[in-house]
């Protein structure tokens, strides 16, 4: 996955509630053999009214991580693009669609339950429930947009310590996050 990738800030579209619902309709279908519960939209495009780049991401829980590689050729047959060298590969299976210089979706298989998978649907659920919190975030995504236009593991490594600080103000301690190639 390259790193210098154009950075598309873009204002919030409602449209995105029903691209997230035609993946998470076929993904429950694809994933029924290893899902552990609901499969939830999370990342900017979640939380409306948030200017964001128009990927979706996905969060789809599984009973068991390593059981869950054996979907790996299931989800590629449904035209999702798996990541293998994914930084955080030791508790999720990352996957994109349709393709890396054109994303729509993003995919992110974690274990039911694991520490990762809490603290994103925990700053989800932070920026839906403060609206100035939004707002701050906001303009931090249109200032680090801005400042690596053309790189964007540059900006989502950015956003940590942002990430980090709505963690630990809703009483979750993050865990170490393993930065993206820059």
């Amino acid at each position: 996955m390259s790193a210098d990738q154009t950075v598309h800030i873009v204002t919030y579209d409602p449209a995105w509630l029903a691209q997230f619902a035609e993946q998470q309709d076929r993904l429950r279908t694809v994933l029924a053999p290893w899902l552990a519960g609901t499969i939830e939209h999370i990342g900017s495009t979640a939380v409306a009214g948030l200017p964001a780049k128009p990927v979706i991401d996905l969060l789809a829980p599984v009973r068991s991580f390593d059981e869950a590689r054996s979907a790996i050729p299931a989800l590629e047959a449904d035209g999702w693009l798996f990541w293998p060298d994914d930084p955080c590969r030791r508790y999720r299976l990352w996957f994109l669609r349709p393709r890396p210089d054109a994303r729509t979706h993003h995919l992110h298989v974690v274990e039911h339950g694991h520490p990762h998978a809490t603290a994103l649907l925990a700053f989800r659920d932070a920026l839906r429930a403060d609206p100035g919190l939004r707002q701050d975030y906001a303009d931090l995504k249109k200032h680090l947009a801005g400042e690596h236009h053309d790189n964007r593991n540059a900006y989502t490594n950015a956003k940590n310590d942002f990430v980090d600080q709505v963690l630990r103000g809703n009483g979750i301690q993050p865990l170490p996050r393993d930065l993206l190639p820059e």
